[in-house]
């Protein structure tokens, strides 16, 4: 009796375990999934015991009274020669006006502007103090050029880089903009698509004259609504909660967002133009997301992962949408300066909306 008792329970448990197993689905998302992430942040995040700090030389004509350019010139090269002995720092030379924008966007670590010899200081750090590896490259550049043998070896005059757009909640915004509008571009629309097909409603609507173009243009039309309405409130919210701001026009950010949600509404009709299940679309769909939700730099720079990975990086859409948003919101750029990454955001709403209208079927 006994053993009869606990049949059921272990028929049930085994029954269990075989549909388990039985849908890929939740095998990669229970198994699949942690190591995938694991791999993906433990590269982006991973431990050099290389210590590698990238520093900017400018000339410091923002303070420099009276002298050639060719002093000047000498200047840059001597701090140049002093950090190149150690194997720690990588150093750049950009123009000018782009040092700034460098440091506060984490593509530098920290700025040097040299002044001429006779000045009351030879050179000026800038840190950018809401990051810790600046702080960090700070001390290390410090330490260098004091045990340099500089014949004027003084100490530095010290600043910080206190823009608006240097913190990390400034970062994330635009992310987590770009992210909303692929969640809404795929799900919003591609999903709802399939939920159309499986209720049989989509045959309703080949019963009529309507043709397939119209239908999938109102349905990017009616998301574009409510993409609008989640920016709005990103953005209040983030002003009220967090005083972000956005540093250029909202013409530019308006068209931004626009042209990025036709990319993702593009890319949600083309995953569900024949798709017959809402467990196949759901599928289809985060095979899609995963690798731009993990490797599009949203939560964290994409330029964390290795330089050989990057060209490929850069062509995800999602990547793409990011970097426009943050050059107009934390850069002041207009859409117009960022015209290659609105060019591919248009290439992929027009080519996914193209095969999209090819391939989709009404049932």
């Amino acid at each position: 009796m006994a053993s009869r008792k606990y049949w059921p329970i272990w028929q049930i448990t085994l029954s269990r375990l075989k549909e388990f197993t039985r849908a890929p689905g939740a095998v990669f998302w229970v198994y699949g999934f942690p190591i995938i992430m694991m791999l993906a942040l433990g590269t982006a995040f991973r431990d050099n015991p290389k210590e590698h700090i990238t520093v900017d030389v400018v000339e410091g004509s923002g303070f420099r009274v009276q002298g050639s350019e060719d002093a000047a010139r000498k200047a840059v090269g001597s701090v140049e020669q002093a950090l190149s002995r150690d194997p720690r720092f990588t150093i750049k030379k950009p123009p000018v006006n782009e040092w700034q924008k460098r440091l506060q966007s984490g593509k530098t670590d920290l700025v040097i502007e040299v002044a001429e010899s006779g000045e009351p200081f030879s050179y000026r750090l800038w840190d950018e103090p809401h990051r810790g590896e600046s702080r960090i490259a700070r001390y290390a550049v410090e330490s260098a050029l004091l045990h340099a043998e500089q014949p004027n070896s003084v100490l530095p005059d010290v600043k910080h880089l206190e823009q608006p757009g240097s913190r990390y909640i400034d970062f994330l915004l635009p992310g987590m903009i770009g992210l909303g509008l692929m969640g809404g571009g795929l799900w919003g629309v591609g999903f709802v698509v399939v939920d159309m097909r499986v209720r049989k409603l989509l045959k309703r609507f080949l019963a009529t004259p309507m043709r397939k173009s119209d239908f999938l243009l109102a349905l990017i039309c009616s998301r574009f609504i409510f993409t609008l309405a989640d920016i709005v409130v990103l953005l209040v919210f983030g002003y009220m909660v967090f005083d972000t701001h956005c540093q250029g026009d909202y013409v530019s950010l308006t068209i931004a967002v626009l042209l990025g949600g036709a990319a993702f509404a593009g890319i949600g009709l083309l995953v569900a133009s024949r798709a017959e299940t809402l467990e196949t679309v759901s599928g289809l769909m985060n095979l899609v997301m995963l690798p731009m939700w993990i490797l599009s730099g949203v939560f964290f720079s994409s330029e964390r992962f290795p330089e050989a990975v990057q060209p490929l990086i850069n062509l995800l859409p999602l990547t793409t949408l990011n970097q426009l948003l943050r050059g107009i919101i934390l850069e002041g750029k207009t859409f117009l300066s960022l015209w290659p990454q609105g060019s591919i955001l248009a290439a992929y709403a027009a080519t996914t909306f193209g095969l999209a209208l090819r391939l989709f079927k009404w049932r």
